[in-house]
Formats: C-alpha cells, structure tokens, sequence
C-alpha cells in the first residue's frame, strides 16, 4: 500500500477514504464496468478484479472471485492502495470486512446517467489521481446527441431482468434513465421497489408496447424470454451497454437505439 503523507477524499456515499497525496498505484475492482474503466484509463493501476470482468476482452489481472463472494485475503494479498465497489452490485458486509484490515474502498452509487458521468469523474480525478479520460468526454458527447424530443411518442415497456422468479426494473435505476432517454418509458418506474419480482401474467396485462430483455443479468436470449410475451413486441438489447457505465457509454446510445427499433415478436 502507498504511504506517505495522506490525501482524503468522499466517495459517492460521503465515505472519507485517505490516500496517497498524488495517486494509488494499486487498485482492485469489485465491479465488472468500473474495471472496464480504470483498463481504458490506466491499466497499469489494475492488480485484480472479479471473475465476472471480462472486458477488456485482454484483461491480465489476478482475479478474487464473484461480487458477492470476493476473497478477503486474496484481496489483502494484493496490497492494493485501493479497492472500487457499488453499492448495489457488493455487498456491506464485504466492503465492511475490507476495511476493517486497513484497504480503502472506494463505492459509486449511481441511479442516473447524470450521476454516471459524475461519478466516472471523481472516481477516476479525485480517487485515482487521474487526469479524465477522453473517452468520458467521448461518451458525454453521444449522449448529449440524443435528440430527447419530448414531443415523441413513448414506447411503453415492461423490462424484465430476471425470470426465475420474474423480475422488472422499477424506480430510480441507471438503466431506467438510459432507457427514457432513448424514448422508452418503463411502466414500473413508479414501484416502490428497485428491481420488483412482478408475475409474468401481470407484466402481460401491463399494456405495454414493447418488452425490453438485456442479456444480463438474466440472459434473455430469442429462444429464453419473448415466448412469455405472446404477440407483444420483444427488443433485446446489450445488457452491458443498458447497465454499465464506462467507456461502453459512448457506443451506447447508437447501439441501444438500433437494438430498440429492431423488436422480435414473441410466440407462446
């Protein structure tokens, strides 16, 4: 681990972390997208990460096992000066026993595409000690040219996640906001729930336009997930681009967009 006189900084949950006054030099990655974006900005930084990482398709790190079931001391044994979460994707008591030996960790929080791009940032500046990317500039423009007409008609979705049991997305989520940008309105994005377990004869009933099935988590492919959705149009779509943030924004919107318009329909 770095030493020296420290730096502190706050993560996206307020977390004050102290650091090394001009960069870590050592980071371990509990998210697959954050991976991803530490690989495009300074690979060398990366010394471990999930075995759930797999992009850059080249990755050569140790790996610590899943996000939910990453190894202590694998981790510890690593020395990172750093370690990268999610609020959503780890688990606190994982992140609570990294720093109960002394491993900073630093966790993202993010809900909005907004919120992605700030979160990106800070990570990447204030965390790292990195100057930004340009590939976050990259991304930012391809997102600002989404028209967002708001005078479009909406496609009224249900966007199931999961199916064993089914699951939708509900409030307040990053894939939510990437979806309403692109014109896609999901019809639970009032539940009280986040990712809320719906019956699949209710998710029929909805009046939805279309059905949304990423590849991941669950991975709906054209034989697994329309056929539950009789004559209701059935886009599937990139899970890492609806899901992920990092350098896969800026392919996103173009990606997401033709993945939309190009629906199958499904057979019961």
């Amino acid at each position: 681990m770095a030493t020296g006189t420290e730096r502190t900084v706050s993560d996206d949950q307020g977390t004050e972390l102290r650091l090394d006054p001009s960069r870590v030099e050592r980071v371990v990655s509990l998210v697959p997208s954050l991976t991803e974006a530490v690989a495009a900005t300074a690979p060398r930084l990366l010394v471990g990460a999930t075995d759930w990482c797999t992009h850059p398709g080249d990755l050569d790190v140790a790996r610590i096992g899943g996000t939910k079931n990453p190894d202590h001391d694998r981790i510890a044994a690593l020395a990172p000066d750093l370690v990268i979460a999610n609020e959503e994707e780890n688990r606190q008591v994982d992140l609570d026993g990294l720093r109960a030996v002394g491993i900073p960790v630093w966790v993202t929080e993010v809900r909005t595409l907004e919120q992605a791009f700030a979160s990106l940032e800070r990570l990447l500046t204030d965390a790292c000690g990195l100057a930004p990317p340009a590939w976050l500039d990259r991304a930012r423009a391809a997102w600002d040219a989404v028209p967002g007409d708001p005078d479009s008609p909406w496609a009224r979705a249900v966007v199931p996640i999961w199916r064993r049991p089914w699951m939708v997305l509900g409030r307040d989520t990053f894939a939510g906001d990437v979806l309403r940008r692109l014109g896609v309105r999901q019809l639970y994005a009032e539940h009280a729930e986040r990712y809320p377990a719906i019956p699949v004869e209710e998710l029929r009933g909805r009046g939805a336009d279309l059905v949304v099935l990423p590849d991941e988590p669950y991975r709906f492919t054209a034989e697994d997930g329309p056929e539950a959705f009789p004559g209701l149009p059935a886009a599937l779509v990139s899970g890492r681009h609806l899901t992920w943030y990092g350098p896969s924004l800026a392919e996103a919107p173009a990606i997401l967009a033709a993945q939309l318009a190009a629906p199958v329909t499904g057979r019961g």
